[in-house]
């Protein structure tokens, strides 16, 4: 199961006691996931989530208290992702429409969002919660599920193919400090927020409190993971300057070696370039524990640099 698709469902384990809020509940899904069939004067719900029928027939219910409910129409797929159809059962669509602000001027339209019934924090949030449900998509995937396929980026996306809507939505949630943007992708516009701080402010609103603490739990996982990458990026580029520091010495020495002897070195270096023979994969710091001599670590680095000069001076010579 998606991230997104986890947190509706959290969404829709808590039901909704109040006829207000059931109304800015409703109002916000339909606006993002619903269609109206002119012709056959129907108001048609598509969702992927199954449980979404139950929960608005027992808003209706609540709200009317009457035969008034989503019935299942067909199924279909698509990119192996079940949808569902539902068609509203009622005797009066005209109502219905206006009393989810799905009307402007006696026509179908998802611009209007009626911002008078949304003073209340409870119906502004419940609002939210339906939009959220009704077309909120995020690329969040959490490590503890899919280690291999773990997103570097924290996103929710609501995608709508009305602009108006979205700004007008956009505005709602700027109220809890949350700055979304909205860009045109194909024949639809898309609202997104990407900072984290944000990602999970929103989830906090719409109550899908578990989403929140995966989502924190990964932040602090993939911030122990970079620690880690960040220690062991610098530990090997400090045993890679080692091995190349140690290798350029030990290359001097054999050549002082092999050309003039180590007996062509004066006594001090003589014991610097026996020791790094010895222990050819060792640090400066590693060295300096070994050696049987007095020297600091300064002091030996300076010995072995000076062998190296030492080297590269008679390969000058020689040349």
């Amino acid at each position: 199961m998606s991230f997104a698709k986890d947190a509706k469902n959290q969404v829709l384990n808590k039901p909704i006691n109040n006829k207000c809020c059931g109304i800015s509940f409703l109002s916000g899904l339909l606006h993002v996931s619903s269609e109206y069939d002119k012709f056959n004067n129907k108001l048609i719900l598509v969702t992927d989530i199954p449980s979404l029928k139950n929960f608005c027939n027992d808003i209706l219910k609540m709200i009317y208290s009457a035969n008034i409910e989503f019935v299942l129409d067909s199924e279909f797929k698509i990119n192996k992702v079940v949808y569902f159809k539902y068609v509203l059962k009622t005797n009066n669509l005209e109502q219905i429409l206006n009393d989810f602000w799905l009307c402007n001027n006696n026509n179908f339209s998802i611009d209007f969002i009626d911002k008078e019934k949304l003073k209340n924090q409870c119906c502004l949030k419940s609002f939210i919660k339906g939009v959220f449900v009704g077309c909120a998509t995020s690329g969040i995937r959490l490590s503890e599920k899919k280690p291999e396929k773990t997103s570097s980026g924290y996103d929710i996306e609501f995608i709508a193919s009305s602009y108006a809507f979205l700004d007008k939505f956009s505005q709602l949630l700027e109220s809890f400090n949350i700055f979304p943007k909205i860009i045109k992708r194909k024949k639809n516009y898309v609202l997104y927020i990407k900072e984290r701080n944000a990602v999970c402010d929103l989830l906090a609103i719409v109550e899908a409190f578990n989403s929140v603490l995966q989502l924190q739990n990964e932040l602090a996982i993939r911030e122990l993971r970079n620690k880690v990458n960040r220690q062991t990026n610098c530990l090997n580029a400090n045993i890679s300057k080692i091995v190349d520091a140690s290798l350029k010495q030990l290359t001097a020495i054999k050549y002082i070696s092999d050309t003039v002897g180590l007996e062509y070195l004066s006594a001090d270096l003589q014991e610097v370039a026996l020791l790094r023979l010895a222990n050819p994969e060792e640090s400066l710091r590693e060295l300096l524990k070994l050696a049987t001599f007095e020297t600091s670590k300064s002091s030996l680095n300076h010995r072995l640099n000076k062998i190296i000069k030492i080297a590269n001076n008679l390969k000058s010579y020689k040349s």
